[in-house]
Parts: C-alpha cells; sequence; structure tokens
C-alpha cells in the first residue's frame, strides 16, 4: 500500500511539475514525459510509450492530457490515471485563470509578444526533438512494415494532404491486422 502512495505522488509530482513547465502544447511534453517515465525512472519501456503515445494522440482531446492519463493508467491503474489528469490539469488552468485576470494590461505589451515569439521557435525544436527520437525508435527495432507504415503516413499527410483523421483510421486498422496475423502465425 505505502509503495502504491509513493508511485502515485511521484506520478503526480511529475506530472504537475512538466505540465506546468511545458510550453508548446502536448508534443512538448510526450518527449518530457519519455525523460521521465522511461529514462529516469525506468517504469516503462521506450516501446510502451510509443505505443502509449499512440494511443494518447488518436484519442479525442489534448495530448498532453491523454498522454498523462494513458501513462498514469499503465503505472497505477485508474487511481493512477486520475492523479495524472489532476496533476497535468491544474497548472494550465492555474496559469490561465491568471492570465485572464491581466490580459487587458499585457495584451499589447511588445516585450510579452516578443517573448511569446522567442518560445515558438524553442517549441519548434522540441517538437522536432519528439519526431527524431520516436521515429528512431521505429527505425531502431528494424521492422520494415513499420517503417513502411511510417513512410505511407508521412506521405500521405505532407505530399498528398490527405486528412489526418484518415491516416489514424488506416493506421489503426493496419495496427489491429498486424496483431491478429501475429497471433494467427503463432497459434
Amino acid at each position: 500500500m505505502e509503495n502504491r502512495k509513493k508511485v502515485l505522488r511521484k506520478i503526480f509530482l511529475s506530472t504537475l511539475y512538466l505540465s506546468a513547465f511545458t510550453f508548446g502544447g502536448g508534443y512538448v511534453i510526450v518527449t518530457l514525459m519519455k525523460k521521465k517515465f522511461v529514462d529516469e525512472y525506468g517504469w516503462i519501456r521506450e516501446d510502451e510509450m510509443l505505443d502509449l503515445i499512440a494511443i494518447a494522440q488518436s484519442a479525442p482531446g489534448a495530448i498532453a492530457v491523454n498522454g498523462a492519463i494513458v501513462v498514469g493508467y499503465k503505472l497505477a491503474g485508474m487511481a493512477g490515471a486520475v492523479t495524472a489528469i489532476i496533476a497535468t490539469v491544474i497548472p494550465p488552468f492555474v496559469i490561465i485563470s491568471l492570465i485572464s485576470v491581466c490580459y487587458e494590461l499585457f495584451r499589447d505589451n511588445f516585450i510579452v509578444s516578443q517573448i511569446l515569439e522567442g518560445m515558438q521557435a524553442g517549441v519548434a525544436a522540441v517538437i522536432a526533438a519528439v519526431v527524431w527520437e520516436m521515429g528512431a525508435g521505429i527505425v531502431r527495432g528494424k521492422d520494415p512494415a513499420s517503417l513502411m507504415i511510417m513512410a505511407a503516413a508521412f506521405a500521405a499527410a505532407c505530399i498528398f494532404q490527405v486528412n489526418v483523421v484518415w491516416i489514424v483510421i488506416v493506421c489503426a486498422l493496419l495496427g489491429v491486422i498486424r496483431t491478429l496475423w501475429g497471433r494467427r502465425k503463432e497459434a
């Protein structure tokens, strides 16, 4: 029981910290969650983290919250999911509440607008790092089918401008087919 409380406390503090100091949205928090839960704590394997993020990305809602939900659930069941949700939502709620009170004061402030514009460059770099790390994980696995799916999804989105919803649906169906096929081969 004590160990479960310790895990829930760590989930709460980790997701609260990540949510409070992450700027740029959900994709930024993904790489930080990976570093915290995979690299630092060793609670989740890297391939599991990729799967959890794929689930979080395909679910409706903010990827930061969805990512916290699936990671929290993986680590401590329903209590972990609820703990992660609360910890992930508190910082943006407080920050947005404070900003809304002071919005009129700094809406047109040159310094604030320049700071936010500078942060965009950092956010772009962090998102690129997430893409690099996740893509490298697939390439390291050397699964030709995964590489083909990744390349086809990239081409569909970036070259052929296919709606991302269709790409997610097709990739989910391919995942189901591959899983069923693998089970059938094992039996």
